[in-house]
């Protein structure tokens, strides 16, 4: 039985709606929303309830109501960053029907005559706005869910630091009602005016000479990240990050992380990628927040403290780093015994005693061994040589099925 219909509300309100949506809202013994979308409603009958807060408490609300016709008010589609990804968690979608409106993604292209295929879509609705700095990059178009008007500024401020204040914002109010708003601006001239919290962005980003440039590809250079010199350099990490292979929504456990540059480039690879940064210096630890903040990713998780111990109770992870800690008696144990089957094992190692622990390792779990030896250029007078950096030898595996 469908008793759960989820209706999606744009700013023309009720009169928006499409006839199947206001069938159902008619027919409705409840009717859940935010007091801004129950105001669009005209009376009825139907019991009322605004969303409950803080909105973890959606599952209470909603189960007790199973079997009564139930409406859902969302905003927009609802499957855009809405409600329903979160409703289908506990309710099985055999038991809903979605009536979507249209996104703010698609009335924002619309407005700038951007194809939507060509535009990189975010939110920074209930997320960090450090989530937009893995998308700048020269000359892509953004277009972005905000907070509210506090989130403009701070966009802003972040295309301006790293170099793309010449960027073309457009601010996006209220679109689809009678109080929708436009405002062109660039990132380095943000006008004081008061803005509408309900607004979408449309970014153009445009670099200017010197600006920074991150590529999403592994292997970024070893100055974008803040380090004591404990960090997995460039070459390394981009054969480090292929080895592990991310892909979307899979859990990464950098051990040892150093200035985890590991755990951020594999977040930064693939959509939804998580990590657990494990790393007892409280220095490092504060260097991988600030990395984590300018390069992206601000969902990195940092567990502070001794391996094998910190290890114990996470999240069973897809893919396991060790790139510090090896010869700490049950870091490998512990890491190998909570990979998921399948998943990939990376192990760096730079001394005699590091090769003989994964000497060991390959001859009891296979996978394979490789050195890699890296030369950068320097200076010998007034002339040049390639001077070699430590050799660094790495074990790749996979667990079996």
């Amino acid at each position: 039985m469908k008793w759960l219909t989820i209706v999606g509300v744009g700013e023309d309100g009720y009169d928006g709606l499409l006839a199947r949506a206001r069938l159902a809202i008619a027919e409705a013994d409840v009717i859940v929303g935010s007091e801004r979308l129950l105001a669009f409603l005209p009376d009825s009958n139907a019991e009322r309830h605004e969303w409950p807060q803080p909105f973890s408490a959606v599952v209470e609300r909603i189960t007790p109501l199973r079997g009564r016709k139930t409406v859902i008010l969302a905003t927009g589609d609802p499957l855009n960053y809405g409600v329903a990804r979160k409703l289908m968690t506990f309710i099985p979608f055999a038991e809903m029907q979605i009536i979507p409106q249209l996104s703010a993604f698609s009335l924002a292209a619309s407005r700038v005559g951007w194809s939507l295929p060509d535009c990189d879509t975010l939110t920074l609705h209930g997320r960090h706005a450090a989530n937009i700095e893995a998308f700048i990059q020269p000359d892509v178009r953004l277009l972005v869910l905000t907070e509210d008007a506090s989130t403009i500024a701070e966009v802003a401020r972040r295309l301006v630091a790293r170099g793309f204040g010449k960027s073309q914002i457009i601010v996006l109010e209220n679109m689809g009602g009678p109080r929708e708003r436009q405002s062109s601006l660039t990132a380095e001239t943000v006008p004081p005016m008061d803005f509408s919290p309900l607004n979408t962005l449309a970014v153009h980003c445009i670099a200017t000479p010197g600006a920074t440039m991150l590529s999403r590809l592994a292997g970024l250079p070893d100055d974008a990240f803040e380090h004591d010199g404990q960090l997995t350099k460039r070459e390394v990490r981009a054969a480090t990050l292929a080895a592990l292979s991310p892909s979307p929504d899979k859990l990464l456990w950098d051990v040892g992380a150093g200035g985890g540059s590991i755990a951020i480039e594999w977040m930064r690879a693939a959509r939804g990628c998580e990590a657990i940064a494990f790393e007892h210096d409280p220095e490092r630890l504060k260097m991988i927040a600030a990395n984590a903040d300018r390069l992206g990713t601000p969902r990195l998780k940092l567990v502070a403290g001794e391996a094998p111990v910190t290890l114990t109770g996470q999240a069973a992870p897809d893919a396991v780093f060790i790139g510090g800690g090896l010869g700490i008696p049950g870091v490998f144990e512990t890491s190998w015994a909570a990979l998921k089957p399948g998943g990939a094992m990376v192990v760096n190692v730079v001394t005699i005693e590091g090769e003989l622990h994964l000497y060991d390792l390959h001859e009891k779990h296979g996978g394979n061994l490789v050195r890699m030896d890296v030369s950068h250029l320097t200076h010998v007078g007034r002339l040049r040589a390639l001077k070699p950096r430590m050799a660094v030898t790495q074990w790749r595996t996979h667990k079996p099925w």
